[in-house]
C-alpha cells in the first residue's frame, strides 16, 4: 500500500489498483495496525486504510499461526511473528497476499499461501 500511494508501479500495484476499485479489497488485521504505525502516514492513505474490511479471525487462528511459525523456524527458516500473522490469515480465508516482501515466499513451500 505505501507504494501504491508513493506512486510506485508493478502488477502487484495493478491488482492492489483493482482491488480497491472493485471493493474486493481485505486487509489482515494486522496489515492494517502495521499501515497505521507508519509515522509520517499520509491522511489519505490512513483514510483508505480504515475503510478497507479486513479479514475476520477465525476460531483456532493464534494456535493455527503458532503452529505455522513453529514448522518454519523448526526448519531453519525466517518467520517473523507479524509475517505469520498476515499469512495465517491469508490461509485461513483462501485469499492470496499482495506483496513485495520476499520473506512470504516461506509460508508458500510450507502452508500453501498464495501470492499475487
Amino acid at each position: 500500500m505505501i507504494a501504491f500511494f508513493a506512486g510506485e508501479s508493478g502488477a502487484d500495484l495493478a491488482a492492489v489498483r483493482s482491488a480497491l476499485a472493485l471493493h474486493q479489497a481485505v486487509f489482515p488485521p494486522v496489515v492494517v495496525t502495521e499501515l497505521l504505525s507508519v509515522s509520517n502516514i499520509d491522511d489519505e492513505l490512513a483514510r483508505v486504510v480504515r475503510s478497507v474490511p479486513r479479514l475476520e479471525i477465525l476460531d483456532g487462528y493464534w494456535e493455527r499461526a503458532g503452529d505455522l511459525r513453529a514448522r518454519l523456524l523448526n526448519r531453519g527458516l525466517k518467520a517473523a511473528l507479524s509475517d505469520t500473522l498476515i499469512a495465517q490469515s491469508c490461509i485461513d480465508h483462501g485469499v492470496a497476499l499482495v506483496t513485495r516482501d520476499r520473506d512470504f515466499r516461506n509460508f508458500v513451500h510450507i502452508a500453501g499461501l498464495r501470492l499475487q
